[in-house]
């Protein structure tokens, strides 16, 4: 064993932690289980941008009491700096993940040793109500511990500031720079002061299903569909807290919950990944819905701030879609319903970012709603919504890994206000005598069919790293003429912050903040998205391409086609 690595064993065991932990530390070394030991402690588990998130247990590079003490302290810290002589106070929620109830109460601690006032949620509860709990407790950061669909030896700690958005610049690094500034365990608060934790539930909860049922565009037809036949899974989350009672609430009568996987378990029993992009862990509802011969098919993940849905196609089988596809749907349901109800004044906007599908854009554009893209991170959605505050008014926006937000009383991704909203969705369109896949098809009828892949390459080590960043280069440097048969008109460089129009060499300045993403634009209006993963040792392509608008072709065999499109693309990309 390398010395460094035994040198932070020994820092461990002569702090001050507890003495069952330092016995059970004691026991990693004798078992002999030298690989565990290592990838406990060979490195210090790193605060991000997002804050932390990683495997439990014992050690320097894993969740514990003693990393997110750590990671609490610094902080609260920072919140004392920054609201020097005012009032202070902060939300903590968790989910169903093993610990993330002792890890809340583990934080909720840290912060009132530190003489700040702590309203911690007397159970799980959804991370979108976290954030809506910021706002109108009137807080200034908040903390969600929850590692969202990864698997369950993971957990995570999320911090929030003041607008009940996830941090951006320049608190985000400013926070970590505190975290880093802590090296010893005896700076850490961990005499909890009770006098300052409040315990909130029902009363906030009640409050935030109000806010929800106030987003309501198309009440008459639920009303008339109040017995729409929907099939709901929380995969053993968050979601079975709120989501059947805001359904409940709209005036939905046959909402079936998926009861094997009803209660809250952090071991998530019957899935392999809680993660409801996953054909297999939508599986269980996917049944349920064939068995009962259901409209609509929703499941949220473990936080419940997404939520993937499956609708019947033309064959009569549920077939699921895809983020972009969900997205689409909700953006055009509600511009629609926004301009019937007189609600459009010029002054609303929506938002995505520079991975998602470009057909709500366009689907924007047609309603004359100004449309604005971020990088990617649901925060930076949060971030372009406080800077218009007053001024525009927002109707919803989201990403196409599945999350989705309506109206700005929240201000991170809510797949409770999703269910919500694609309910309400589907019976206006079954009120309409239509489908979901049949409004879907209208949709790519009109605006043309876009249709989206994601790739992904891992590349581990210090040389895989290092071959990602050889390819952005190459990509920099030698841009394809053509991908899949169009010529590349555009390149968008998001780290240099340059568009460049290919076919005039003019360069224009873009609006972001600098990321590692390169953006390949064909002249029929396919795109190549290329991404390094900021936390996995992985390269991400997102490819988007589509067919015109009023094709006579059908979906399926312009599916096909595009799918050919993508893969030649790839071919033509070296990527397999």
């Amino acid at each position: 064993m390398e010395a460094y690595i035994q040198e932070s064993i020994d820092k461990w065991l002569n702090s001050n932690i507890d003495e069952t932990d330092k016995q059970a530390i004691k026991e990693m070394i004798a078992s002999g289980n030298e690989t565990e030991l290592i990838d406990s402690f060979y490195k210090e588990l790193e605060f991000g941008t997002g804050g932390l998130r990683g495997i439990m247990g014992l050690g320097s590079n894993r969740m514990n009491k003693y990393t997110i003490g750590v990671a609490t302290q610094g902080l609260a810290n920072y919140l004392k700096k920054e609201f020097s002589g005012q009032d202070i106070s902060v939300a903590i929620a968790h989910d169903s993940r093993n610990n993330s109830s002792f890890f809340a109460q583990t934080t909720a601690g840290v912060f009132s040793a530190n003489g700040i006032k702590v309203y911690l949620f007397d159970a799980l509860r959804p991370t979108p109500e976290l954030s809506f709990a910021i706002r109108e407790l009137g807080c200034k950061s908040g903390v969600v511990l929850t590692a969202s669909h990864n698997p369950k030896e993971y957990n995570g700690y999320k911090a929030y500031w003041d607008d009940g958005a996830q941090m951006i610049a320049p608190h985000d690094t400013n926070v970590i720079d505190e975290v880093r500034k802590i090296t010893s365990f005896d700076a850490v608060k961990f005499d909890e002061n009770p006098a300052l934790i409040e315990s909130i539930g029902k009363d906030l909860d009640n409050k935030y299903l109000e806010m929800l049922a106030g987003l309501s565009l198309s009440p008459d037809s639920i009303k008339n569909q109040s017995d729409l036949s929907i099939v709901f899974s929380p995969i053993h989350g968050t979601g079975i807290t709120l989501v059947p009672s805001i359904l409940e609430k709209l005036g939905f009568t046959n909402v079936n919950v998926v009861e094997e996987q009803a209660e809250p378990n952090g071991n998530f029993p019957t899935v392999v990944y809680p993660n409801p992009e996953e054909q297999e862990a939508m599986s269980m509802a996917l049944q349920k819905a064939k068995n009962i011969d259901a409209d609509l098919v929703m499941a949220t993940d473990p936080d419940a701030d997404r939520v993937g849905i499956a609708v019947k196609n033309h064959e009569g089988a549920f077939e699921l879609l895809n983020g972009n596809q969900t997205g689409a749907l909700l953006i055009y349901y509600l511009c629609t319903k926004w301009k019937e109800n007189n609600k459009l004044d010029g002054d609303q906007f929506i938002v995505k970012t520079i991975v998602t599908t470009e057909l709500i854009k366009d689907i924007a554009t047609h309603f004359n709603i100004e449309s604005h893209d971020t990088l990617t991170g649901f925060k930076f959605i949060a971030g372009l919504i406080k800077e218009f505050e007053g001024k525009k008014k927002f109707i919803g926006g989201g990403e196409e890994s599945y999350g989705y937000l309506i109206g700005d009383s929240v201000r991170d991704k809510d797949a409770v206000a999703s269910c919500a909203m694609l309910a309400e969705m589907a019976a206006w369109a079954k009120d309409n005598g239509k489908t979901v896949m049949q409004l879907l098809e209208e949709i790519y009828s009109q605006f043309g069919m876009y249709w989206e892949s994601l790739s992904s390459l891992t590349k581990k080590g210090k040389a895989g790293a290092e071959e990602i960043q050889q390819m952005m280069t190459d990509a920099r440097t030698n841009t394809p003429s053509s991908l899949g048969g169009s010529p590349v008109v555009s390149l968008l460089d998001y780290q240099s912050g340059e568009a460049t129009d290919l076919q005039n060499g003019t360069k224009t300045k873009m609006d972001f903040p600098k990321s590692n993403v390169l953006q390949f634009v064909t002249e029929d209006g396919s795109k190549v998205s290329l991404r390094p993963s900021g936390t996995e040792p992985k390269i991400k392509f997102y490819f988007s391409v589509k067919s015109p608008a009023g094709s006579n072709a059908t979906i399926a065999s312009q599916k096909t086609e595009l799918n050919q499109k993508i893969n030649q693309i790839k071919s033509e990309l070296g990527i397999s």
